[in-house]
């Protein structure tokens, strides 16, 4: 099988690609710097590969949580790319379009301490700024994770460790003083190669989709808002034979 996969959530960005048991990674600057990085980083990776993009059977990202900006970046140009390989790929081919793979980033930290730490059940959390925390419990069984309950958003002050589970992740620098002495956690962020690790059971189970369906996750209320949802408004406050508001929306910086 041959896959990339990248993830640009956090301050890193992390780019990998998989042709059968080989691979190529790429580590570099993830979340807002990424824009500009991040296509060239997968081209050059791709080449080192001996691979073009219509030869991939699926492309992965990080899709959330994490920066704001990282998971748009993210979703982008997994969008992209697809479209381009499905493309260049033709009708004749025997299947003509490169399908996405979204995946869940604290899943991909939960791989990462079961991959470097044996962990098998994991209290998975990232740094969500403003003394907040992304968190999730995942469960290793029968070769792939499930979810134990939901993913949250938590103030750091709130963060507890869990009997016999692991606590995993980025962001312990506000939390780690607040957890009990002894509780088990490991360093680990949402990498390229945990997600090619957890691709072919997320495609077994059906969990790729054509790239226009590909969205990101952000759990933390919506940060800006789409250009038709500004254009209904402006007409909402336009006069009759008016001329429309300005737009004065508020869209916090990621």
């Amino acid at each position: 099988m041959k896959l990339l996969a990248f993830d640009t959530s956090t301050e890193v960005m992390s780019i990998a690609v998989a042709h059968g048991a080989q691979l190529w990674q790429h580590t570099g600057a993830g979340g807002a710097q990424a824009s500009g990085t991040l296509i060239p980083a997968i081209l050059a990776l791709l080449a080192q590969a001996g691979l073009a993009l219509p030869e991939l059977d699926a492309i992965a990202f990080g899709r959330g949580p994490g920066s704001f900006t990282g998971l748009r970046t993210a979703c982008s140009v997994a969008q992209g790319l697809a479209f381009g390989a499905s493309a260049k790929r033709g009708s004749d081919a025997q299947s003509a379009h490169v399908e996405v793979l979204p995946v869940d980033t604290l899943m991909a930290v939960a791989e990462e301490a079961r991959w470097h730490g044996g962990a098998t059940r994991v209290r998975a959390m990232l740094d969500a700024r403003m003394d907040e925390i992304y968190i999730a419990d995942y469960e290793f069984k029968s070769n792939q994770w499930s979810i134990d309950g939901d993913l949250e958003l938590i103030s750091s002050r709130n963060l507890r460790a869990r009997a016999g589970w692991t606590l995993a992740g980025h962001g312990f620098a506000e939390a780690d003083a607040r957890l009990p002495v002894g509780a088990p956690w490991l360093a680990a962020l949402p990498t390229a190669t945990a997600m090619l690790r957890l691709a072919p059971a997320l495609l077994a189970a059906g969990r790729a989709v054509p790239a226009e369906q590909a969205l990101p996750l952000y759990v933390r209320n919506k940060v800006a808002k789409t250009t038709d949802e500004r254009a209904a408004e402006r007409a909402a406050l336009t006069p009759a034979g008016g001329t429309a508001a300005a737009d004065l929306s508020l869209r916090p910086s990621p």
